[in-house]
């Protein structure tokens, strides 16, 4: 049995919530219900780092080639000939 909760609703906020739920379909409760897990899985980000923690920071790619591409382009870029 889910535990019951009670919020304190300014009227204006408390009409906005029961016309978007009549929107959805939806009962008041469920709609806040929904509302609430949606925004505690954002700020909680669940299932974003949560289903690559396995493998984040596993590798190791030794670095300092990035930093010649820059080059490497501009070096392509001086050899092309300008489209006409």
């Amino acid at each position: 049995m889910p535990n019951v909760k009670t919020l304190r609703l300014d009227p204006e906020l408390e009409m906005r919530l029961q016309r978007a739920a009549a929107v959805t379909g939806e009962s008041l409760s469920e709609f806040i219900r929904r509302a609430a897990a949606a925004r505690a899985d954002t700020l909680l980000r669940i299932g974003d780092r949560d289903d690559f923690a396995d493998v984040l920071g596993v590798v190791h790619g030794g670095g300092g080639q990035a930093r010649r591409t820059g080059e490497a382009l501009t070096d392509i870029l001086a050899k092309t000939k300008p489209r006409a």
